[in-house]
């Protein structure tokens, strides 16, 4: 065994959702944008990974979007070191693609309270894109404080800190090709 491997046993309580749960759940996403997009006759998608989070379950959906797109990124933050949201929402680095007139698809890892993605939804709608929409791999609905409209939704989860295929905790465990939770003694 790997230290590192003896550390995510001190920390992981469980796997919520394995490889191959996942995988699936992913392909049939992208089938779906697919088929949304095509309807709308979309030239070309602007596809927005919100990083660092989104990069792992980003970079398998687009492998299943069977049109063509732009791929960029921005990063943001509503969290300090922890489990905790801030409640202040911060723009780390900007898109570099204009979205005028575009189809735009903001992809994240998790969808907790939506303050992130109500402001950032904001942000986007005043640069005029043609249409804005969400997809997120995690969703918390009853974390919720602001209304977010998520279009395509991977798994509804629980009330529990999640880590794993992009979700971190305190910038670890990122790494991990599943999505596990973590165990509340761990948490700081």
């Amino acid at each position: 065994m790997q230290p590192w491997q003896e550390h995510l046993d001190e920390v992981l309580g469980e796997v919520l959702l394995d490889e191959e749960t996942l995988a699936k759940r992913i392909a049939e996403l992208g089938e779906q944008i697919t088929r949304d997009y095509e309807a709308a006759n979309t030239q070309e998608l602007v596809i927005v990974g919100i990083l660092r989070g989104s990069v792992v379950f980003l970079s398998d959906l687009i492998r299943h979007i069977q049109l063509p797109l732009i791929l960029d990124f921005m990063a943001v933050s509503s969290y300090t070191k922890g489990t905790k949201t801030s409640g202040v929402v911060r723009i780390l680095k900007d898109l570099s693609t204009a979205i005028d007139g575009k189809d735009v698809l903001i992809v994240e890892d998790i969808v907790d309270t939506g303050l992130t993605l109500k402001n950032l939804g904001e942000i986007l709608t005043a640069r005029h894109p043609r249409s804005l929409r969400i997809c997120t791999l995690l969703d918390k609905p009853s974390r919720r404080t602001c209304e977010v409209m998520v279009d395509y939704r991977g798994f509804e989860i629980e009330d529990k800190f999640v880590i794993g295929f992009g979700l971190d905790y305190d910038d670890m465990y990122r790494h991990l090709p599943f999505v596990g939770v973590l165990k509340a003694d761990a948490v700081e």
